[in-house]
């Protein structure tokens, strides 16, 4: 027996979407050929939780995680999940309104279980939206940390060498490397 697909969402900054279609994968590395609807699931929403061109260093530890890497990374933390985002986005996140869609889970197939991607090669039509209009308040709803960096490539190279989850989301669009 499979186990249940979780609840799933799709973020956008565009609202009153009736029906989403299959387009091609955000990037190369996306682990899906062709056409395909994407979603989130719940456990991970936070990391969509943002503009959708800010940059952001999302991470957690698992039973997978070193000590070490649990220490060095979520040690000063209380929360299970941390987002890192870059200062210069905080005005433009205070700005942005964000649509919540909650889509049925049918047609939709894992394809990475660490950051909670799914796919559809279907149209879906939205079962919900809820409208997410302060950001900040809804990402600290969700046991996230929320870190405010000046630049995010040192996080990002230290998590990527690191034992810990994680997902590194529209980074083309982080400060330039120093």
């Amino acid at each position: 027996m499979e186990p249940a697909i979780p609840t799933l969402f799709h973020v956008s900054e565009e609202p009153g979407i009736q029906r989403f279609k299959p387009r091609p994968a955000p990037s190369p590395d996306s682990g899906v050929k062709g056409l395909a609807v994407f979603a989130i699931e719940d456990r991970l929403l936070h990391n969509y939780l943002l503009p959708r061109d800010c940059p952001r260093g999302t991470f957690y530890a698992d039973s997978r995680t070193s000590p070490d890497d649990r220490r060095r990374f979520m040690g000063c933390t209380a929360a299970r999940h941390v987002v890192a985002i870059e200062s210069r986005w905080l005005k433009q996140i205070a700005q942005t309104t964000l649509y919540c869609y909650e889509l049925p889970p049918a047609t939709f197939r894992c394809i990475d279980e660490s950051a909670g991607y799914y796919a559809s090669d279907s149209c879906v039509v939205p079962k919900s939206v809820r409208v997410v209009d302060d950001i900040l308040a809804a990402l600290l709803e969700r046991d996230v940390e929320l870190r405010v960096v000046r630049t995010l490539w040192p996080l990002h190279d230290a998590v990527a060498e690191s034992t810990l989850c994680f997902s590194m989301i529209r980074m083309r669009n982080a400060q330039m490397r120093v």
